[in-house]
């Protein structure tokens, strides 16, 4: 259930992300949309989105664990599918996403940016790109562990 739950939150933030916030900062002008970026990879570093974030890796593994050597082997494939699926999103983020947010930090004040376009443009399509993917490997997670819910409770 823990895995499913984290799981769920972070395939709805990325989801958010992908059909709310980053169709809204296309609307906006480069020095903006690189502010409010440079501010949101800032304050999503807390608490709250560590507990989804880490928290849908560890009891997604802990999931397959405990399937290991019970009666549950029913729902394993289902909870293995998960994790690597989940774990394909974090080595997504890993390698693309933070990067770029870290390419976008060092790029400075937006204010002081010569070409902010140019720096825009480094960044908002393989960012967006690369969080819809995010989004599309979470969410089969999320369902796989939804799926392996189903199994367990059929047992």
């Amino acid at each position: 259930m823990a895995a499913t739950v984290t799981c769920g939150l972070t395939a709805g933030l990325f989801y958010a992300y992908a059909c709310s916030v980053m169709p809204a900062l296309a609307r906006v002008d480069d020095r903006t949309f690189i502010e409010v970026m440079q501010r949101v990879n800032v304050a999503i570093l807390n608490g709250w989105f560590v507990l989804g974030f880490v928290g849908a890796l560890l009891t997604t593994a802990a999931a397959v664990a405990l399937h290991l050597p019970s009666d549950g082997h029913h729902a394993l494939p289902a909870t293995i599918a998960a994790l690597v699926l989940y774990v394909a999103a974090i080595g997504v983020t890993r390698s693309i996403n933070i990067p770029l947010n870290d390419e976008l930090e060092k790029a400075g004040a937006p204010q002081r940016i010569a070409d902010p376009a140019a720096v825009r443009g480094r960044f908002e399509p393989r960012w967006v790109r690369f969080n819809v993917l995010r989004a599309l490997l979470c969410t089969a997670a999320l369902g796989c562990l939804a799926w392996a819910l189903f199994l367990d409770g059929q047992s």
